[in-house]
């Protein structure tokens, strides 16, 4: 097969040339349209009201298992459905809410020769890998269920022996951040002391203390090859602190190769583009940026939150980054063209951490509605929600390092099929959660020593420590 590449890709520009093309695509602009008018309906947040309502206009007022957010979600749904039906443009709903609405207007801003160039470096890079992807995805689809039955039996009965193997004094204040190394024998921690760790696993004895933030850290990310093939002098490390502004380390010095200034606000969240060439910043100033590893330049300024911005993450192609902000609302947006490619809107409060699974379309968001809401984005929608406490969300999949036997062909087509089998999450409950992928079952709940549990992979908690789990048996 024939690799896909920038250069070869085919388009015939008429993507919507025939009939059935074109209903669909109305059918699904309408949709976007109801949508569009249901997010500016007013509707009761208090949940008598909700109910009331809803027995006005001869809905139930309570379904089985229904919390009062769902319940809301179900009113505003069925309220656009009536005004859609009856043809109304106006969607006034609650008697006391404004009469005034703002029409949205699409506006584009210029970019530059440098952003342009990017975008074109991401196409190609991305091209290929989501090739390879989705042709190992069609090898996958045709394996045989009984293998997937026992390849998911053993990998839940591994998650299953997890237990906390220990725990160390990380610093002086809370620790916000922990990540592991591509390598999984050194762990980062961020803190709110503005200084970033690196740790020897398991061993967690400290290595060395990189310090430059003048605020609390709020992201940390390693380079995809760090501790890899990047040498050690070269950048491995990013880390966004409170201060706003972004700082390139090596494993060889204390202080940063680059510090990245553009922020005006607090930068919650950091993240590397799969390639390495790039940097994803997550502010409080409303936007998320993405800035160039080399030049150390700010490539993009993009706006689209109505709030802070907490989260971001790139998919595992590098086609896509998603955002997800305090006005929990959650964007997924295509590199290679700017364009929102889904919006991930269905959280009643702030969207805390996002991230992709390895499948590519599928996407995981942590909210302060304490839930877990799993979204696709071929159907461009939520397709299930999980309940959790104060979540604090991290994709999980198996240790890179595993020394995997590939004597034959089962075992190769084991491994591949592995990755993103399970997930994690943790929350202010003070528990870490394992969940599977699949049909987003508990798997395993894990207690730590902290009320808060801030970051995941590792736990970084409140009480100023980081834990490590491992199975049992290891």
């Amino acid at each position: 097969m024939t690799e896909l590449t920038y250069d070869n890709l085919m388009d015939d520009g008429n993507y919507l040339g025939s009939e059935r093309a074109r209903l669909e695509n109305k059918v699904i602009l309408d949709e976007l349209e109801r949508k569009k008018k249901a997010r500016n309906m007013a509707v009761p947040t208090d949940d008598t009201r909700v109910k009331a309502r809803l027995r006005e206009i001869g809905e139930p007022i309570t379904l089985f298992g229904e919390r009062a957010a769902d319940r809301r979600d179900r009113l505003i749904y069925v309220l656009s459905q009536i005004n859609a039906a009856r043809g109304d443009d106006a969607m006034h709903i609650d008697d006391d809410s404004s009469d005034d609405s703002e029409e949205e207007e699409e506006f584009y801003s210029p970019g530059s020769l440098e952003l342009l160039e990017a975008r074109r470096c991401l196409a190609e890079f991305s091209l290929p890998r989501a090739q390879k992807r989705i042709a190992q995805q069609r090898i996958d689809s045709k394996m045989d269920l009984g293998r997937i039955v026992d390849i998911r039996k053993k990998v839940f009965a591994e998650v299953k022996k997890y237990a906390n193997l220990g725990s160390q004094i990380g610093d002086e204040r809370p620790i916000s951040q922990v990540r592991f190394a591509p390598n999984n024998e050194i762990l980062a921690t961020g803190s709110w002391s503005g200084t970033v760790k690196l740790w020897n696993v398991p061993a967690c004895t400290a290595v060395r203390s990189l310090r430059g933030h003048s605020d609390r850290v709020g992201g940390v990310a390693w380079h995809p090859e760090a501790t890899l093939s990047q040498g050690a002098d070269l950048v491995n490390l990013a880390s966004g602190g409170g201060e706003g502004s972004i700082h390139l380390w090596s494993l060889n010095s204390d202080s940063p190769i680059s510090v990245m200034k553009g922020h005006q606000d607090r930068v919650c969240r950091v993240a590397f583009h799969p390639s390495g060439n790039y940097v994803a910043s997550a502010s409080f100033d409303t936007t998320w940026r993405l800035w160039d590893v080399k030049t150390s330049q700010e490539l993009l300024l993009q706006e689209g939150h109505s709030k802070e911005v907490y989260a971001v993450e790139f998919q595992d192609d590098g086609a896509l980054v998603a955002s997800g902000g305090l006005d929990a609302i959650g964007r997924v947006w295509d590199l290679r063209t700017g364009r929102t490619a889904m919006v991930l809107d269905g959280h009643v409060q702030s969207i805390f951490s996002i991230g992709f699974s390895p499948n590519g379309y599928q996407i995981a968001t942590g909210s302060g509605d304490d839930t877990i809401r799993i979204w696709d984005m071929r159907s461009l929608k939520s397709l299930y929600t999980i309940p959790h406490i104060y979540v604090q969300m991290d994709e999980g999949e198996e240790d890179k390092s595993h020394d995997v036997e590939k004597e034959n062909a089962a075992a190769l087509e084991e491994w591949k099929y592995r990755s993103g089998l399970f997930f994690a999450s943790s929350g202010y409950d003070g528990l870490v959660k394992l969940w599977s992928a699949d049909d987003w079952q508990l798997l395993r709940t894990l207690s730590t020593d902290a009320g808060k549990v801030m970051s995941l992979l590792a736990s970084g908690t409140y009480n100023r420590n980081f834990q490590l789990f491992s199975p049992e048996d290891v």
